[in-house]
């Protein structure tokens, strides 16, 4: 970023990578999530697009989440892109240490089990039941 875009980055680089993990966790995990749900490719798919809208609207990539409806608020909580666009911004512009980052981590780790919880159960029942 520093070099493409001249963008400078005032945190650890090291860290960035660090806490990319559990996004990366929490983002496979809903892929997995999907395909257990899918019966083919092609649906599978289709699937992956329904995540992408609500991702951008109520992540804060795009939008203020303060711009977000009330009703619709609690719903930002469950997409993963949330806490991890609240690391990016965190070390790239502000310079943030774990001390700050560690919340939002801990978050993407809960819910990439979470959803691979519910994906290992789909598989298995998919298994049992075929």
């Amino acid at each position: 970023m520093r070099f493409v875009f001249l963008v400078p980055i005032h945190g650890n680089l090291f860290l960035l990578a660090l806490l990319s993990l559990p996004y990366l966790f929490a983002a496979l995990s809903l892929g997995i999530l999907i395909s257990s749900k899918a019966s083919s490719q092609a649906e599978a798919m289709q699937l992956a697009f329904l995540p992408i809208l609500p991702s951008v609207f109520f992540s804060g990539y795009i939008f203020p989440r303060e711009t977000i409806p009330t009703l619709l608020y609690p719903l930002s909580y469950l997409i993963p892109a949330t806490y991890y666009i609240n690391i990016t911004r965190g070390i790239i512009l502000r310079g943030a240490g774990i001390t700050h980052l560690w919340k939002d981590g801990l978050a993407l780790c809960i819910l990439g089990t979470l959803l691979l919880t519910i994906a290992a159960r789909r598989f298995h029942n998919k298994v049992i039941m075929a």
